[in-house]
């Protein structure tokens, strides 16, 4: 087994598990920190799929997105964080309301 491969890998069980975690859990600041692990998994594979060959350099394209997307994911976390607690103040609560079946 390679390192790419690994990175890949590990990768995607860090989107699986965010996924998870978003559909599973009510808390928002939960939910919050499974769209952050989703966005480094996706990160992960990113990395981990740039184009690499023996004695030429490595593309900077996906190197260049990754690090774009990690500026991007610390501002939209820091929003998504006002939000919370904006609803929390509206609310009193930081959790999405219970879906009731009738």
């Amino acid at each position: 087994m390679n390192t790419v491969f690994l990175y890949a890998l590990v990768g995607i069980g860090l989107f699986s598990l965010g996924l998870y975690a978003l559909i599973v859990y009510r808390h928002l600041l939960r939910k919050i920190l499974a769209i952050n692990v989703m966005g480094s998994g996706v990160f992960m594979v990113l990395v981990a799929l740039a184009a690499r060959t023996q004695g030429a350099m490595p593309d900077p394209v996906p190197h260049a997105m990754v690090l774009t997307g990690i500026v991007i994911a610390v501002s939209a976390t820091a929003l998504a964080l006002a939000l919370m607690l904006r609803v929390r103040a509206e609310t009193g609560r930081a959790e999405l309301p219970e879906e009731r079946l009738e």
